[in-house]
């Protein structure tokens, strides 16, 4: 039995390197934002707002601790998941942990392209971008770094990179 937990900042990569390693295992694919999306037919950015930080945080470990249940699957969480609660410990005690390290400049260029997509980006400056990055790592590093392996996810950015990626994450994790 196969399950897997990716964490990470937003922008390593859990979505593009879990789809990828979930079809090379040939098992299924769960984002869990998407997860909680579909099960409340609204955005993570529209129950952020609905229900306020505290009783999101509180919807998204009961919905970490469903799709922990699964079996021989890959689970990307949300960027804040392993730092709320137990959840960190709670992945661990379930599963195969994943931290997916990114070094800030990698994430800087990742994320400056997609502030678009992401609202919590909207309107900043590179400095403010830069400056957003290092302040969220040094705060949540210190929970990613429990999980049970860490993985460079730095090269991500073409579909030769991503296989190898995925080839390298198989290994580490010995499938």
């Amino acid at each position: 039995m196969v399950r897997i937990f990716l964490t990470g900042y937003m922008g390593a990569g859990k979505t593009t390197l879990g789809k990828a390693f979930a079809r090379e295992l040939n098992i299924p694919f769960i984002d869990l934002d998407w997860y909680i999306e579909e099960r409340f037919h609204k955005s993570i950015r529209e129950l952020f707002t609905e229900r306020g930080e505290a009783s999101f945080r509180e919807m998204e470990q009961a919905m970490l601790h469903e799709v922990a249940q699964f079996e021989n699957v890959i689970i990307s969480t949300g960027g804040g998941t392993p730092c709320f609660f137990d959840n960190m410990e709670y992945m661990n005690q379930h599963g195969q942990t994943v931290f997916l390290d990114v070094h800030p400049d990698v994430l800087f260029r990742r994320l400056r392209v997609a502030t678009q997509q992401r609202p919590i980006l909207w309107g900043k400056t590179d400095a403010e971008l830069r400056a957003f990055i290092t302040d969220a790592l040094e705060k949540r590093t210190p929970h990613y770094n429990k999980a049970s392996y860490h993985f460079n996810a730095g090269h991500l950015e073409n579909r030769r990179q991503i296989t190898e990626s995925v080839q390298q994450l198989r290994n580490l994790l010995g499938l």
